[in-house]
């Protein structure tokens, strides 16, 4: 088993992020961050981790993600929104019950949950310094999953708590790798190759005295889901066009049609999902946060997106803005009185000011979406299942032909 070999395609056309193909695009009125990353948000850090066989059969990985340095005694506010509910997403009723994350998040396939829900609680046994046999502390893991049977052989079970360990020791503020890495690996989006995507925008807003200041939503996803037909780029029917060039050449090859006849019956029986974190460091609460965490549902549909019965479509926000104390209570530790109420402050944003929020919120997700598509290569994987990467230069040259004959005008 590997973690560093991959077996994706030599695609004869770089690959490359969606602003890079098209510099001209227009994505919505907010401006992204300087890594144009979930990590744009300070005190957020990601890894992504591949893992394969030599075979072929394994394509598949985990993403760690930690919200903040010290998660462990200071939460951050959060919300949750299932769009679509075939799918999993521990830790999630104690997040719907207080509004408190304090956890790592790992995303990896729907067969690593159990590992990666133990590898969170080892790798905080050892961050902790928790001696043998004395837990006091309270912690219930969050991991995200979606399905990777396609190209992923489920059934040896590859993902271990140590790879979770290694993950959320290893996290940086980087930009995310995109593409075919981490959890999203051996995902398919909109039968294309899917996997890891990220994105951010800077909102100009104003501090608690009245300052101008600048807040950041940044967005990761794990895209599995959609069918061909339904993919669009800031509108334009690209996944439409690119499935009617499939057809008649499936018409000629009998190789072809047998690829997408097997790709069509899995896709029938088991949609896939997407996964999508987003993170912000504006001082939101609960209730603002799982109202943020639903604006993805716009970025989602506008790439192409149903929510189809079998896809798990689950989003959490989460908010840097404010350090919220947990584990004050324990064994050994008593910092407040359980019985008797303690307030404390924190900031909050005014529910009238919060649109561009919003629309950071669902502008950054529809992006990463197409990061993670754009950067992902042609893979071959378990049972000689291959899924071609989305095929850049025809893309620009759709976009193009509709700007020239002015049958799309960008966004207004």
């Amino acid at each position: 088993m590997s973690s560093s070999t991959s077996h994706t395609t030599t695609d004869k056309e770089p690959r490359m992020r969606l602003r890079d193909l098209l510099p001209d695009l227009h994505l919505g009125y907010w401006k992204p961050g300087p890594l144009n990353s979930i990590t744009d948000v300070s005190g957020v850090k990601v890894h992504t981790q591949e893992i394969f066989a030599d075979d072929g059969a394994v394509n598949t990985g985990v993403t760690s993600i930690l919200p903040r340095e010290n998660w462990f005694y200071n939460a951050c506010y959060a919300g949750i929104f299932s769009f679509n509910g075939s799918g999993e997403m521990t830790g999630s009723h104690w997040i719907n019950e207080t509004g408190l994350l304090h956890s790592p998040i790992i995303i990896t396939n729907s067969f690593a949950v159990g590992a990666a829900y133990q590898g969170i609680y080892e790798y905080t046994i050892k961050a902790q310094g928790v001696e043998k046999g004395n837990v006091d502390w309270f912690l219930l893991p969050v991991v995200a999953e979606t399905f990777d049977g396609y190209l992923n052989d489920l059934t040896q079970f590859v993902v271990k708590p140590e790879h979770i360990i290694k993950g959320l020791e290893s996290v940086s503020s980087d930009r995310v790798r995109e593409g075919n890495v981490g959890g999203g690996t051996g995902m398919i989006c909109h039968y294309f190759k899917g996997g890891t995507g990220s994105s951010s925008r800077v909102v100009e807003g104003f501090d608690s005295k009245g300052q101008p200041k600048t807040y950041t939503v940044g967005v990761l996803v794990q895209a599995n889901y959609g069918r061909p037909q339904h993919f669009r780029i800031a509108g334009v029917p690209v996944g439409r066009i690119l499935a009617q060039e499939a057809d008649k050449a499936a018409e000629s090859n009998p190789a072809i049609k047998m690829a997408r006849d097997a790709l069509e019956k899995e896709k029938n029986r088991k949609d896939g999902s997407i996964i999508v974190i987003l993170a912000t460091d504006a001082p939101l609460h609960p209730a603002q946060l799982q109202r943020l965490a639903k604006r993805a549902t716009v970025g989602l549909s506008k790439v192409g997106g149903y929510g189809h019965n079998p896809s798990g479509d689950v989003f959490l926000a989460f908010s840097t803005g404010n350090e919220i104390p947990v584990q004050s209570i324990s064994m050994e530790r008593k910092a407040v009185d359980p019985f008797k109420p303690t307030p404390i402050t924190v900031d909050l944003v005014d529910d009238s000011s919060i649109n561009g929020l919003f629309e950071a919120a669902a502008d950054a997700t529809e992006e990463a979406i197409y990061n993670a598509v754009c950067m992902a290569e042609t893979m071959v994987g378990n049972q000689g299942h291959r899924i071609e990467a989305l095929p850049l230069g025809k893309v620009k040259d759709i976009m193009e032909r509709y700007a020239r004959t002015d049958e799309y005008n960008g966004s207004p």
